[in-house]
């Protein structure tokens, strides 16, 4: 694993962690209190005049105001986040600890939090500049028109408060739940589309053993290859490469990842870069590998069918959103194609691929519920009314499958 695609990895992780847009937020708070005592010491530079009952608060009331305004938020954010936690933990029960991911990367959650504890921290550096004037020392100040804003921020709070309230229960739906893992996956296969070319191919990798073949050095799951990286030194090192290990597959050290063939010229320790185009971590993400999302919902199935849960309507709205995933793979813009890259043959994303990774994995578990098997046998019908002639035998194969075992 080289520091090149680790440091693309760790963007994609900080981009999708609970922590980073509240942080931010947090900076923007201590900018927003220093740029506003600043308009408290230069008054002049506001272009429009505030009424005067606005300001004039004496420093014992601004100093009071500020503290219940900290106190007050940082009690409500101590709440909220023991709410999410409390969503957490019941989504992880009952629908799996896989999407955990999901709730602490929704954007609702990470503002709530962030407004709220930006809010104390901007609270909390005006307060220390409230003065009281004495004989002999320092004039009083009172910074009225930070005053004024922190009272917005404040109001600000309120509604983000009530907003949370009601987001955390939609986020816990099972019914939204399924629905945000199907637009995702969606997403994620409309973008493997639109970055594909008309001339993409497929391109067999060379009719020899590899010359050099390159382990992972380092158990874990391949999160993310850098391909744009990993196409410049091919063509700079003249090599054919082939991705031996799939994105998203659990590799150990001695794992072989990448399949090299050297062409003309001299250049086996600069193979050795390679090693740079990729990242391993402790867990399986959605980044590069939508067939993880797809077993989410196959994941939810299972439990929605377990005899402790027994909940055969959520079973079939995760069959919806599968089959409607598997539409766009078939059918947006000409569908998904098997390809490489002119140097790089690669696992790459297809339509039998994401297939397998859907309804035949959910085989067992749909066979015993007739309501659900029906529905599913329903939906792989229509199907193979829409999708591509290519794509259509392995539809019909799940769908004998499934009759055989009715």
């Amino acid at each position: 694993m080289g520091k090149r695609a680790y440091l693309f990895k760790l963007l994609q992780d900080i981009r999708a962690s609970y922590w980073f847009l509240p942080s931010l937020l947090v900076l923007v708070g201590l900018l927003l209190a220093s740029g506003m005592i600043w308009v408290d010491r230069n008054p002049s530079v506001v272009p429009f005049d505030v009424p005067h009952g606005w300001l004039d608060t004496q420093a014992d009331g601004a100093r009071s105001m500020l503290a219940v305004i900290a106190q007050s938020i940082i009690g409500v954010t101590g709440v909220m986040f023991s709410m999410t936690l409390v969503a957490v933990s019941f989504a992880s029960g009952n629908f799996g600890p896989r999407l955990i991911g999901n709730f602490m990367r929704d954007r609702g959650n990470q503002w709530s939090l962030g407004i709220l504890i930006a809010t104390f921290v901007y609270a909390l550096v005006v307060l220390r500049t409230v003065q009281d004037g004495f004989e002999g020392g320092a004039a009083q100040f009172v910074p009225h028109y930070s005053l004024l804003l922190a009272v917005g921020l404040t109001l600000l709070c309120v509604f983000t408060l009530i907003y949370f309230v009601h987001h955390v229960p939609e986020t816990i739906n099972v019914s939204q739940i399924s629905a945000s893992i199907g637009a995702a996956l969606e997403r994620h296969v409309r973008g493997l589309i639109d970055d594909q070319d008309d001339k993409s191919r497929y391109v067999t990798p060379p009719d020899r053993a590899p010359d050099i073949t390159l382990t992972a050095g380092a158990s874990g799951y391949i999160q993310t290859v850098n391909f744009s990286q990993l196409e410049k030194l091919a063509d700079d090192y003249d090599l054919r490469v082939n991705l031996a290990a799939s994105i998203g597959a659990f590799v150990t050290e001695q794992t072989p990842v990448f399949e090299i063939w050297i062409g003309t010229q001299e250049n086996e320790d600069d193979a050795i870069d390679i090693l740079e185009c990729y990242a391993i971590g402790a867990s399986r993400t959605e980044n590069q590998n939508p067939t993880f999302l797809a077993e989410q919902l196959v994941e939810m199935i299972a439990r929605a069918l377990s005899p402790g849960v027994n909940d055969p309507y959520t079973a079939k709205d995760c069959l919806n959103r599968l089959a409607a995933a598997l539409t766009v793979a078939s059918t947006y813009n000409g569908g998904i194609k098997d390809r490489s890259l002119p140097r790089i043959t690669f696992k790459a994303l297809t339509f039998s691929r994401l297939f397998a990774a859907s309804f035949p994995l959910c085989r067992q578990y749909i066979k015993p519920d007739t309501l659900v098997l029906e529905h599913a046998v329903t939906l792989l019908n229509d199907l193979t009314n829409v999708v591509r002639d290519e794509d259509r035998q392995v539809i019909e194969d799940e769908i004998t499958m499934l009759n055989s075992e009715s």
